[in-house]
């Protein structure tokens, strides 16, 4: 039988890191001994802590349920500990917070909730392949904005306001940046709302790496007027050495449309709360 695919696939290849771990497999296998700067995969384990937890909590008999749809309460109030501790942001855990498995699985679920048909998307380049693959997936458009070393690898902010910005609803953003590793100053986060608030553009800020050879992190949303432009993703899996655990989160201003959309939860959901209460515990040390 040949099954056509949905036209949605059009002009969306294979993920890039895919490709690229198997070419290096097959160079490995070729005795090459590739050493691989790709995905930014951690190769230390989590916290002794964390892994006692999660072993003694699912030895439990009341943890392998149907969790609520929005995750525990106990586990978005430790999300809107962290927040506050770390980076001096107040959210309300029941409104302001949604679990995610990853944070990928949040970019998609953007992507899905606020695009339509040639709707457009500003995407870094460099930057992560996801945001491009997700904004296409989702119907929408993606427009490259260039980050160069003579701009601290910051969007040149007047230069895309000289051009049209009529069908743009998202800008992705990512500070720390990948792939270069630069931070943000406080400075170009005030001129991004400012110019987010002007245009009428949601900055979804991927915020994954604040705990990296960093330490002063720092969140979009601790800049005035940001919750009213921006929605944040951030998860354990760079800071904590927990990239396959799949725990992230999406943080921002209540919006009931995202609620429609986010309906997933990080597997284990109890037990993730034990890794946030965990984490927080050893951070607070």
């Amino acid at each position: 039988m040949n099954m056509q695919t949905s036209s949605r696939l059009e002009g969306i290849g294979e993920y890039y890191f895919s490709q690229k771990l198997r070419e290096i497999e097959q160079l490995n296998k070729e005795g090459k001994q590739i050493i691989n700067l790709g995905i930014g995969s951690p190769d230390l384990a989590p916290h002794p802590d964390v892994i006692k937890v999660l072993q003694e909590t699912s030895a439990a008999d009341n943890v392998h349920a149907y969790q609520s749809y929005k995750g525990s309460p106990i586990l978005r109030n430790a999300i809107s500990g962290f927040y506050q501790k770390w980076y001096g942001v107040i959210v309300d855990p029941d409104t302001e917070v949604l679990p995610l498995i990853g944070s990928k699985e949040g970019i998609m679920h953007i992507c899905m909730t606020y695009l339509n048909t040639d709707d457009q998307a500003l995407i870094p380049n460099p930057g992560y392949p996801t945001y491009s693959s997700a904004v296409k997936l989702a119907g929408g458009n993606p427009v490259y904005y260039d980050l160069t070393l003579q701009n601290n690898w910051e969007p040149d902010l007047e230069a895309l306001e000289k051009t049209d910005l009529s069908k743009v609803k998202l800008m992705w953003v990512n500070y720390p940046h990948m792939p270069t590793g630069q931070l943000p100053s406080v400075r170009f986060f005030e001129s991004l709302i400012a110019f987010a608030t002007k245009h009428q553009i949601l900055i979804c800020h991927d915020n994954p790496y604040s705990f990296i050879l960093n330490e002063t992190p720092q969140s979009l949303l601790a800049i005035k007027g940001a919750k009213e432009v921006v929605v944040e993703l951030n998860s354990l899996s760079k800071s904590s050495n927990m990239a396959g655990w799949r725990v992230g989160m999406l943080v921002g201003k209540k919006k009931k449309e995202l609620t429609k959309c986010c309906v997933s939860n990080p597997i284990w959901i109890v037990v993730c709360t034990c890794q946030y209460n965990s984490l927080l515990q050893r951070r607070s040390a």
